[in-house]
């Protein structure tokens, strides 16, 4: 079980989500495919059709306070216009229509989407540390605490802010370094259930796998990243879903289960999920269909 003892009833779900597959696909920003836009409830419910059990989203607040789903700096590839969500008013922040979409599709606000998913599916709360003093207090309206699991840098401002507040949201921070799982460790105040692993390289401190297994010790869940940035920074040792979707899974996804991920996050929900079940015999949380079989997994050391 993950997580210190005082918090398995807010973490109980996600272990429950563990106990029964490993690991879980976090969609990265949902499945924004076709005329669907990533991070809006569309690309959320996409992504759980396709198979992902967690789905990672971003967070803007608008100049007179409303928290809507956006990956702020992306607004000219969105819009195609040269603007900022951060200094709008929410009433023009729901007139926008995203360019890429055939439909009247316009920015998700998170209270619709939490309203939309309440029961047991899972979220990864990612870029909102910064709103967290008005964030936290508008996430426990809803009573999902055990979905949402937060993201964050370890740096001690975020973390004196999930201390301080009293509902205790499962926590899986961003680390870089030992030093930084040594500094929320054990703190009694926070509900850590597990780190997203980020080595600058493959010889890096954070790349071995003794380290997993150290944090399985510990009680704690090790994410790893898949995802392709634009900038080309690797995000584990170049394990990722370019080489897995274009390449052998095996040498991307393959290495990063052999590597012990608890969860990983992606792009490609559905393809993980299809190589996720033949080498696992796992199943898809809900809403899995079959579609063509994933190559034979070549196993690499």
């Amino acid at each position: 079980m993950l997580g210190q003892a005082q918090y398995q009833d807010v973490n109980a779900l996600l272990n429950a989500h563990l106990t029964r597959r490993t690991p879980l696909i976090a969609a990265h920003r949902g499945t924004g495919l076709g005329n669907i836009q990533e991070n809006t409830a569309e690309a959320v419910e996409a992504a759980f059709r396709q198979g992902a059990d967690m789905v990672e989203f971003d967070v803007v607040r608008s100049a007179d306070g409303e928290f809507f789903l956006f990956h702020d700096g992306y607004e000219r590839h969105a819009f195609d216009r040269d603007i900022d969500l951060r200094t709008l008013p929410a009433g023009e922040i729901r007139e926008l229509r995203y360019r890429w979409t055939r439909h009247d599709a316009g920015v998700t606000g998170l209270g619709t989407l939490l309203e939309h998913f309440r029961g047991d599916a899972l979220f990864n709360v990612d870029r909102s540390w910064w709103y967290w003093d008005d964030l936290l207090p508008f996430l426990d309206r809803y009573d999902m605490a055990g979905q949402l699991v937060l993201k964050s840098p370890v740096e001690e401002v975020w973390l004196e802010k999930l201390r301080r507040h009293p509902v205790k949201y499962p926590f899986l921070p961003m680390v870089r370094s030992r030093a930084d799982i040594h500094a929320v460790l054990g703190d009694p105040g926070v509900n850590l259930v597990g780190v997203e692993l980020l080595p600058a390289s493959a010889d890096d401190e954070l790349a071995g796998p003794a380290l997993v297994a150290e944090l399985r010790a510990a009680k704690l869940a090790c994410l790893l990243n898949a995802i392709n940035l634009p900038n080309g920074v690797p995000l584990f040792a170049g394990l990722d879903d370019h080489t897995s979707v274009l390449g052998d899974p095996a040498d991307g996804w393959g290495r990063l289960m052999e590597h012990g991920a608890d969860i990983v996050q992606t792009d490609w929900p559905d393809l993980l999920a299809r190589y996720r079940r033949q080498v696992h015999g796992t199943a898809p949380r809900r809403h899995g269909h079959r579609g063509d079989a994933p190559r034979t997994p070549r196993r690499t050391g």
